[in-house]
């Protein structure tokens, strides 16, 4: 296990290498850089997209900045700005030198986690996310954990009376949920419950009280939750269908196999037939699956959340870096998040071995 797990960790380089290379070569003939941005603030072009619009136009198509100067001439001729002023943006910016050389100087600093400072907030990279996790966090593992909660015992209960009328409404019930867009189910909540038009039981924005730090312990833990009921809501709604049909499925397939016929011919009772035999060998596909379900649920599933409620997690942050083409903050982001989800599927191997000892990664060739 020891040289599978070294082959893989070595493999995670590699990996993050061409996952930034990638994306910071698209990103570079993308219209509406940093340089660009600044420019528009300066001509006090209030609307980002329209700004961006104006800019790409006079621009004539042009490549990204940093590859020549001819979207910045473009641009200087129409808005008669300052050679040296746009100059100067450039060179704040990092985008007079070639991009060959951006590119590498990039790297060396990204495998130090040197993520350098935010073009527009005026923190650095690292700040911005150590101060944006815990609502990405709490929204993520509070989501993920009652999903599982949830979906797994119904998913059992589903397979152990298949195709009663539990079964089938509980099915109903679960993909309608998953039918539902997010952002919508969001809006009702709040029509409804966070004083939109009928009650007012739950706060609006923000992960906590403006008055926290002066509450109790007790009143703590009661704001927080308080707060976040509704985000939770609104992201789960979503996530029960999968996760249970998936256990569901993982049942019935190892409830028909031969060793389960065998446990009870042999007397075995039906609840240890299920739980001592089957449930080890059917979870196996549940813990694959849980790698990209947290990934999907601690950064994509809660941009619109973060959005609707107000609450400042990485989503919105990336959201916003990609906006403002804040370049430092888009590959930062991307990559912690590509190495938390490399290592997540990592731990997710190694899950498999802790679950089924009978799995041995040693005897793969990778």
């Amino acid at each position: 296990m020891g040289s599978y797990i070294l082959r893989r960790v070595l493999l995670i380089i590699p990996t993050l290498i061409a996952i930034i290379t990638l994306n910071f070569f698209i990103v570079q003939i993308a219209p509406g850089g940093p340089v660009d941005q600044a420019l528009a603030s300066m001509h006090g072009i209030g609307d980002t997209n329209m700004a961006m619009e104006r800019i790409a136009g006079s621009s004539g198509g042009d490549q990204a900045q940093g590859q020549g100067g001819s979207r910045e001439e473009s641009y200087r001729g129409a808005r008669g700005l300052d050679p040296e002023v746009v100059a100067e943006i450039e060179k704040r910016f990092g985008f007079d030198k070639p991009l060959h050389v951006r590119y590498f100087s990039m790297l060396r600093r990204y495998l130090v986690f040197d993520f350098g400072e935010s073009l527009f907030k005026g923190k650095g990279v690292v700040e911005l996310i150590i101060e944006r996790m815990p609502v990405s966090l709490s929204l993520g593992l509070w989501s993920t954990l009652i999903i599982y909660l949830v979906s797994i015992p119904l998913g059992i209960a589903k397979a152990v009376r298949n195709g009663s009328r539990f079964d089938s409404w509980t099915s109903t019930a679960i993909v309608l949920g998953n039918a539902i867009p997010t952002f919508l189910f969001a809006i009702v909540l709040i029509i409804f419950f966070a004083g939109g038009s009928y009650l007012k039981w739950f706060p609006l924005r923000g992960l906590v009280s403006d008055n926290f730090d002066q509450l109790s312990a007790a009143g703590k833990i009661f704001d927080y939750f308080h707060h976040i009921t509704l985000p939770i809501l609104a992201m789960v709604i979503g996530g029960f269908a999968t996760l249970t049909l998936l256990t569901k499925n993982s049942f019935l397939d190892e409830i028909g196999k031969q060793y389960v016929v065998t446990a009870r011919a042999k007397g075995c009772t039906e609840k240890r037939v299920l739980f001592r035999h089957v449930f080890r060998n059917a979870m196996l596909l549940i813990i694959a699956s849980f790698p990209s379900a947290f990934i999907g649920m601690f950064f994509t599933g809660s941009l619109l959340i973060e959005v609707i409620f107000s609450l400042n997690g990485l989503g919105l942050l990336g959201f916003e870096a990609t906006m403002q083409r804040d370049y430092p903050v888009m590959f930062g982001t991307l990559y912690m998040f590509t190495l938390l989800g490399l290592v997540l599927n990592l731990i997710s191997d190694i899950t498999y071995t802790i679950v089924d000892p009978r799995i041995d990664f040693e005897s793969r060739k990778q």
